[in-house]
Protein backbone atom coordinates (compact mmCIF):
# COMPACT_ATOMS: atom_id res chain seq x y z
CA UNK A 1 0.00 0.00 0.00
CA UNK A 2 2.96 2.29 0.73
CA UNK A 3 4.32 1.61 -2.48
CA UNK A 4 1.05 2.40 -4.38
CA UNK A 5 1.02 5.72 -2.52
CA UNK A 6 4.34 6.26 -3.18
CA UNK A 7 3.87 5.98 -6.85
CA UNK A 8 1.21 8.16 -6.87
CA UNK A 9 2.55 10.99 -4.95
CA UNK A 10 5.43 10.72 -7.44
CA UNK A 11 3.10 10.81 -10.52
CA UNK A 12 1.18 13.72 -9.35
CA UNK A 13 4.49 15.87 -8.80
CA UNK A 14 5.65 15.00 -12.17
CA UNK A 15 2.56 15.80 -13.76
CA UNK A 16 2.13 18.86 -11.74
CA UNK A 17 5.71 19.91 -12.53
CA UNK A 18 5.08 19.17 -16.41
CA UNK A 19 2.42 21.67 -16.18
CA UNK A 20 4.07 24.31 -14.47
CA UNK A 21 6.59 24.16 -16.65
CA UNK A 22 4.51 23.69 -19.55
CA UNK A 23 2.72 27.00 -18.68
CA UNK A 24 6.32 28.61 -18.12
CA UNK A 25 7.51 27.54 -21.46
CA UNK A 26 4.13 29.02 -22.78
CA UNK A 27 4.51 32.70 -20.83
CA UNK A 28 8.29 33.02 -22.63
CA UNK A 29 6.99 32.07 -26.16
CA UNK A 30 4.22 35.22 -25.56
CA UNK A 31 7.08 37.22 -23.88
CA UNK A 32 9.18 36.86 -27.07
CA UNK A 33 6.26 37.07 -29.39
CA UNK A 34 5.29 40.53 -27.93
CA UNK A 35 9.05 41.70 -28.08
CA UNK A 36 9.51 45.13 -29.56
CA UNK A 37 11.27 44.57 -33.10
CA UNK A 38 11.14 45.60 -36.41
CA UNK A 39 9.44 43.91 -39.37
CA UNK A 40 10.16 44.46 -43.47
CA UNK A 41 7.40 42.92 -44.97
CA UNK A 42 7.36 42.15 -48.77
CA UNK A 43 4.05 41.60 -49.84
CA UNK A 44 3.19 39.94 -53.30
CA UNK A 45 0.19 38.36 -55.29
CA UNK A 46 0.22 34.98 -57.40
CA UNK A 47 1.96 36.81 -60.52
CA UNK A 48 5.14 39.02 -59.97
CA UNK A 49 6.72 41.73 -62.58
CA UNK A 50 10.50 41.42 -63.20
CA UNK A 51 9.92 44.59 -60.51
CA UNK A 52 8.25 42.79 -58.15
CA UNK A 53 10.83 40.28 -57.53
CA UNK A 54 13.63 43.40 -57.39
CA UNK A 55 11.91 44.38 -54.76
CA UNK A 56 11.95 40.98 -53.06
CA UNK A 57 15.23 40.05 -53.53
CA UNK A 58 16.96 43.28 -52.81
CA UNK A 59 14.67 43.91 -50.03
CA UNK A 60 15.84 40.92 -48.45
CA UNK A 61 19.37 40.59 -49.19
CA UNK A 62 19.93 44.48 -47.96
CA UNK A 63 18.32 43.20 -44.41
CA UNK A 64 20.57 40.46 -44.29
CA UNK A 65 23.83 42.26 -45.02
CA UNK A 66 22.96 45.26 -42.54
CA UNK A 67 20.98 43.08 -39.70
CA UNK A 68 22.21 39.84 -39.24
CA UNK A 69 22.72 40.03 -35.58
CA UNK A 70 19.00 41.78 -35.55
CA UNK A 71 17.88 38.77 -37.36
CA UNK A 72 19.39 35.98 -35.83
CA UNK A 73 18.16 37.67 -32.34
CA UNK A 74 14.56 38.88 -33.54
CA UNK A 75 15.04 42.51 -33.19
CA UNK A 76 14.25 42.64 -36.94
CA UNK A 77 12.31 40.01 -38.93
CA UNK A 78 12.01 39.92 -42.95
CA UNK A 79 8.64 37.92 -43.99
CA UNK A 80 7.52 37.47 -47.59
CA UNK A 81 4.04 37.23 -47.72
CA UNK A 82 1.71 36.27 -51.03
CA UNK A 83 -1.19 38.01 -50.90
CA UNK A 84 -3.40 35.36 -52.81
CA UNK A 85 -3.37 32.91 -50.07
CA UNK A 86 -6.17 32.33 -47.76
CA UNK A 87 -3.87 32.63 -44.41
CA UNK A 88 -2.37 36.25 -45.46
CA UNK A 89 -5.95 37.90 -46.20
CA UNK A 90 -6.22 39.56 -42.66
CA UNK A 91 -2.80 40.76 -42.97
CA UNK A 92 -3.28 42.61 -46.35
CA UNK A 93 -6.28 43.93 -45.49
CA UNK A 94 -4.48 45.55 -42.35
CA UNK A 95 -2.10 47.26 -44.49
CA UNK A 96 -4.69 47.88 -47.12
CA UNK A 97 -2.56 45.55 -49.69
CA UNK A 98 -4.23 44.82 -53.12
CA UNK A 99 -0.49 44.24 -55.26
CA UNK A 100 3.37 43.87 -54.29
CA UNK A 101 3.88 46.33 -51.59
CA UNK A 102 7.02 46.69 -48.99
CA UNK A 103 6.28 47.96 -45.32
CA UNK A 104 8.76 48.51 -42.60
CA UNK A 105 6.81 48.07 -39.69
CA UNK A 106 8.19 49.20 -35.89
CA UNK A 107 6.45 47.36 -32.69
CA UNK A 108 7.15 48.91 -29.88
CA UNK A 109 5.55 49.06 -26.45
CA UNK A 110 2.24 47.01 -28.07
CA UNK A 111 2.21 50.39 -30.34
CA UNK A 112 2.84 50.15 -34.11
CA UNK A 113 4.15 52.41 -36.58
CA UNK A 114 4.71 51.61 -40.37
CA UNK A 115 6.06 53.26 -43.47
CA UNK A 116 4.96 52.19 -46.60
CA UNK A 117 7.75 51.86 -49.06
CA UNK A 118 5.78 50.57 -51.80
CA UNK A 119 6.58 53.90 -54.04
CA UNK A 120 10.48 54.50 -52.99
CA UNK A 121 10.71 50.42 -53.73
CA UNK A 122 9.00 50.96 -57.61
CA UNK A 123 10.98 53.31 -58.54
CA UNK A 124 14.40 52.30 -57.14
CA UNK A 125 14.93 48.50 -56.50
CA UNK A 126 15.16 47.06 -60.21
CA UNK A 127 16.86 50.27 -61.63
CA UNK A 128 18.97 52.01 -58.67
CA UNK A 129 19.44 48.33 -56.57
CA UNK A 130 22.17 50.41 -54.75
CA UNK A 131 20.11 53.37 -53.78
CA UNK A 132 17.27 51.53 -53.03
CA UNK A 133 18.97 48.60 -50.44
CA UNK A 134 20.09 52.10 -48.75
CA UNK A 135 16.78 53.40 -48.59
CA UNK A 136 15.93 50.05 -46.94
CA UNK A 137 18.86 50.13 -44.19
CA UNK A 138 17.83 53.87 -43.28
CA UNK A 139 14.54 52.60 -42.57
CA UNK A 140 14.90 50.18 -40.60
CA UNK A 141 17.90 51.60 -38.57
CA UNK A 142 14.98 54.29 -38.03
CA UNK A 143 12.69 52.29 -37.19
CA UNK A 144 15.07 50.46 -34.39
CA UNK A 145 15.81 54.12 -32.58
Amino acid sequence: MKKILLLMACCLFISCNTKAKNGTDAQVRNEVAAKDHVEVLYFHGKQRCATCMAIEKNAKEAVEAAFAEQLKSGEVVFKTIDISRKENEKLAEKYEVSWSSLFVVKHKNGQETSENMTEFAFGNARKSPDVFKAGVVDAVNEMLK
